[in-house]
């Protein structure tokens, strides 16, 4: 079965990227009855769990794998979901489709992750949160992320996958389109209608969105971020991808195009501006995405105010006193 869908994703990666196949003119889009394009459904992103964000570096500027690459990519995908299956505790299957994509970032060319202008390098450097890599004092509520604290992952990293917990579920009413996003138990409610952006003064965890209709693509732009919110580019398991704490401003702008190609099948692209922190200016990351209604959404229970802050806090103080008292 999984190798059924490893071939499907690496034909479904073809035509969601060429927008043609021997009966791709038969497809007609559906309609919701209120005249919108439909692309509700759950689009679970478990299959991006094997593709890196950057690029590896012997790719070049290579989107696509060879057959041969791609046969290869196949077999290790397979040989992975056996190891979930096989455990004491069978696991869900992670992914299950093989992609052909050398990376998540479509552009800058050479699919790296923009370098930081010197403004960008400082707030890096006063980036803090569990996930920091050096950071060891933990002393107030400060020291930790929006994620820590278990408010929000932000954007755009909530529309990448983690190794876990990566259901996307969209639900459209007359004018709203809803992505609600599993990890953080998140829904972005956006009006579709021109509804008239909020003030500048006006921010938010994950910004506001508004969209609109070009033809069947949704095309969603999203502004007004609150407090630099992003913890960064990077997910667990995913290899190449920068580090953990990838600074955004306020100012990000991101654009998301959302356009159905197949019954089962959807491109997805979003674009993140932020020149005050990438020396280019922007970078774009494009990927499939494959409808499953069977995947489901459990209750994620992460809480602000959760035990772990607490014991960071603790054990952090502990340390420094047993360090302080030595002799």
């Amino acid at each position: 079965m999984n190798r059924r869908i490893m071939a499907l994703g690496g034909l479904g990666l073809s035509l969601t990227l060429a927008h043609a196949s021997a009966f791709g003119a038969e497809w007609t889009q559906p309609m919701q009855s209120w005249g919108e394009p439909d692309i509700s459904g759950m689009w679970p992103i478990n299959h991006l769990i094997g593709v890196p964000l950057v690029r590896p570096a012997e790719f070049g500027e290579r989107f696509l794998l060879t057959d041969e690459e791609f046969a290869a990519k196949q077999t290790t995908v397979a040989a992975r979901d056996d190891r979930f299956q096989s455990g004491p505790i069978p696991a869900a299957d992670a992914a299950g489709i093989a992609l052909r994509q050398t990376s998540l970032i479509f552009d800058p060319p050479d699919g790296q992750f923009p370098e930081l202008t010197d403004y960008g390098k400082q707030l890096q450097a006063g980036m803090k949160g569990s996930y920091h890599p050096t950071q060891t004092v933990f002393d107030a509520i400060d020291d930790f992320s929006s994620w820590d604290r278990c408010i929000t992952r932000g954007l755009p990293v909530s529309m990448l996958a983690r190794n876990y917990n990566n259901g996307i579920r969209i639900v459209q009413a007359p004018g709203y389109v809803v992505i609600v996003v599993e990890m953080a138990h998140e829904a972005r409610i956006i009006p579709t209608t021109g509804a008239e952006p909020l003030e500048p003064e006006v921010k938010q965890w994950m910004g506001e969105s508004r969209g609109h209709w070009e033809g069947n693509t949704l095309v969603v732009e999203t502004t007004n971020f609150a407090h630099g919110t992003s913890i960064g580019m990077t997910s667990a398991g995913v290899p190449g991808s920068p580090g953990p704490l990838q600074p955004f401003t306020d100012d990000m702008k991101i654009t998301e195009r959302f356009t159905r190609t197949g019954d089962g099948t959807m491109d997805f692209e979003m674009k993140v501006e932020d020149p005050a922190v990438l020396a280019r200016g922007s970078f774009t990351v494009k990927y499939p995405m494959f409808l499953d209604n069977s995947y489901e959404m459990y209750e994620y229970a992460c809480h602000e105010g959760n035990t772990t802050v607490r014991y960071y806090i603790e054990t952090s103080r502990h340390e420094r006193a047993e360090a302080a008292a030595a002799p």
